[in-house]
């Protein structure tokens, strides 16, 4: 009997050691995934906010969907400016003099394509409505735009989203959950990774500047 529960007590503790090693080893997989994932969508978050920048330089406003965005990233042109000092003289009738006026004169010295100035070589601009997290699994990310009015003014503003579960589809659903309700310096909080404001002027993302560097 002596030997029975010796060894039934090395079956136990193994077994425990397993699920303890199982336990911390599937936390760190989780955390591996979970920040190569999250990374590639804040990569896809700045390459839509570049491009919906260009287009409000372009056109002064931001672009309502994605359908728009590509076709304006493949057609449209940057224009080349250069901004200079320049005066020229104007008479002051009350003073019955000539008086120097300075000015900055801006003179167009050409025209860049947006695609080439934002993507060079590069398709990725034509998926900027999508993610592909496996071979298997694509997200949708969505793209809102609208107007707020500030002191009377009228902004133009854009978000666009992408569900944190979508990512993290095929994980375990505790660390879906927790991850959801993060609130840290150090992750990206909430069940969303989102760049840009509904409610804001601003075009921030609200990821750490770990996923900056």
């Amino acid at each position: 009997m002596k030997y029975i529960v010796q060894l039934v007590l090395w079956v136990v503790i193994a077994f425990l050691g397993y699920k303890v090693y199982d336990s911390v080893y599937s936390s760190v997989r989780f955390q591996e995934i979970k920040e190569t994932r999250f990374a590639e969508v804040v990569t896809k978050l700045k390459d839509i906010r570049r491009a919906q920048l260009a287009h409000k330089t372009v056109n002064g406003n931001f672009a309502s969907s994605f359908e728009n965005l590509t076709k304006f990233i493949d057609t449209a042109k940057f224009q080349i400016t250069q901004r200079r000092d320049s005066s020229f003289t104007r008479y002051d009738k009350a003073l019955r003099i000539d008086k120097s006026v300075d000015t900055v004169v801006v003179d167009i010295l050409g025209f860049e394509s947006v695609k080439d100035s934002l993507f060079k070589n590069s398709d990725r601009y034509t998926k900027l409505n999508q993610i592909k997290v496996n071979a298997e699994k694509t997200a949708p990310v969505v793209m809102e735009t609208g107007i707020i009015t500030k002191n009377d003014i009228e902004y133009p503003v854009f978000k666009a989203s992408i569900e944190k579960r979508e990512i993290l589809f095929d994980q375990e659903e505790t660390y879906i959950n927790e991850e959801e309700q993060a609130q840290s310096v150090e992750e990206i909080n909430g069940p969303t990774i989102f760049v840009g404001s509904m409610e804001e002027i601003n075009t921030n993302g609200n990821w750490p500047i770990v996923y900056d560097k």
